[in-house]
C-alpha cells in the first residue's frame, strides 16, 4: 500500500523543509508544519522558517497560527494538523510533514490520546516553581513519582516538568504512560535525515551567527513590544531567549551566539535520541547528492507495515 502521509524528521539544520519541498513537487502534495516554533506569527529568522517565495508556490499549512503570547500546546496542534491532512487527503493530494518537534509528528500520524489540563493544578504547579528551591523541588518530585519522565525532560525545562507533574496528579497514571503508540492513523511514511556530527554542528553554528547578521535582534525587539515575554512557550525558544538576553544587556552578541549554538547543539542531540529507536523510520544521508530522488522513489514505492503498526 502506498503511503499517504509522508513526514520528513531528523535533527535541526539537516535540509528537512527543502526535502519535503522535492517531495511535496514530485509526488503531488502540500506541507503541512510539524515545528513547535513555526507555528508562531513574526517568528520567522530565528525559527529558520522558509519565507513564502521560497516555498515554491507550495502551500504549507499550520504555519503562523498563533501569536506569540499564545501557548502552543500538543492538544491544539494535533486538531490543526489532523484538520490539514485531512483537507490536503480530501483534494486528492499528498501531506508532507515537516518540522523538528517530534511529538508534534507523532501526534498528528500516530494514535495519541492527549492528558487533559485542570488550570488550578497548573496554577499551584507554577506558583510552587516561583520559590527559590522550586524548579529544583519540583524536578525531584517528578523524580520521586515517574523517573522515566524525569529522566526524557530537560532539567531546565520548567514548563515540561510542570505539565509532567500536572498529569500525574490529574489522572494517577505517570506522564510518561502517555507516549504515543507507534501505530499510524494512516499508511505513513517516516524518511530520516542523518548526517555527520562534525558537518551538522559546523552548520548550526553557522546558523546560529546568520540569524544574528540577518536580523534577528530587530525581530525580537519587535516581538518584545508584542508581548513576546508574556508568552509561555514562544519566548523560551532557541534563539529568542539569547536575543532578549541580549537586549537586556545580561549577554554580548557573541555570547548569545555561542549559547544559541550550544542550545541547538543540544537540541539536534535530544533529535537524534528520540527518533533512533523508533524502527518505522527509514533513514537516508543528508548529504547524498542524489537524496531528493531517492527519497522519492521510496515513496512511490508500497509501505510493508505489519497491522499492528497502523490502525483507521
Amino acid at each position: 500500500m502506498i503511503a499517504q502521509v509522508i513526514a520528513v524528521v531528523g535533527a535541526t539544520a539537516t535540509g528537512k523543509s527543502d526535502l519535503a519541498l522535492d517531495l511535496a513537487e514530485a509526488l503531488g502534495g502540500e506541507v503541512v508544519n510539524a515545528d513547535a516554533m513555526q507555528l508562531y506569527r513574526g517568528m520567522d529568522i530565528g525559527t529558520n522558517k522558509l519565507p513564502p517565495e521560497q516555498r515554491r508556490g507550495i502551500p504549507h499549512h499550520v504555519l503562523d497560527v498563533l501569536d506569540v503570547t499564545e501557548e502552543s500546546t500538543l492538544a491544539d496542534y494535533q486538531v490543526r494538523a489532523e484538520a490539514a491532512i485531512a483537507d490536503v487527503l480530501d483534494r486528492g493530494l499528498v501531506p508532507v510533514l515537516a518540522g523538528g518537534s517530534g511529538l508534534y509528528v507523532r501526534a498528528a500520524m500516530d494514535h495519541l490520546r492527549i492528558p487533559p489540563t485542570d488550570p488550578t493544578v497548573r496554577a499551584r504547579l507554577e506558583a510552587e516553581a516561583q520559590d527559590e528551591e522550586g524548579v529544583a523541588a519540583l524536578r525531584d518530585r517528578l523524580r520521586s513519582v515517574d523517573p522515566s519522565a524525569a529522566e526524557a525532560i530537560e532539567p531546565n525545562n520548567v514548563r515540561r516538568i510542570i505539565r509532567a507533574l500536572e498529569v500525574v496528579e490529574i489522572t494517577g497514571r505517570p506522564f510518561s504512560a502517555t507516549a504515543p503508540t507507534k501505530r499510524y492513523r494512516r499508511p505513513s511514511l517516516v524518511i530520516g535525515l542523518r548526517d555527520d556530527w562534525d558537518a551538522l554542528t559546523t552548520r548550526i553554528e553557522r546558523r546560529a551567527r546568520a540569524m544574528w547578521d540577518d536580523g534577528l535582534l530587530d525581530e525580537v525587539a519587535a516581538l518584545d513590544a508584542a508581548g513576546l515575554r508574556d508568552g509561555r512557550t514562544a519566548s523560551q525558544a532557541i534563539g529568542y531567549s539569547q536575543a532578549l538576553a541580549e537586549i537586556d544587556g545580561r549577554t554580548t552578541r557573541e555570547e548569545a551566539i555561542a549559547q544559541t549554538a550550544q542550545a541547538t547543539r543540544r537540541y539536534a542531540r535530544r533529535q537524534e535520541s528520540w527518533w533512533r529507536p523508533d524502527h518505522r523510520v527509514e533513514w537516508f544521508d543528508a548529504a547524498d547528492p542524489g537524496l531528493a530522488e531517492a527519497a522519492t522513489a521510496r515513496a512511490r514505492r508500497p509501505t510493508h507495515h505489519h497491522r499492528s503498526e497502523w490502525t483507521p
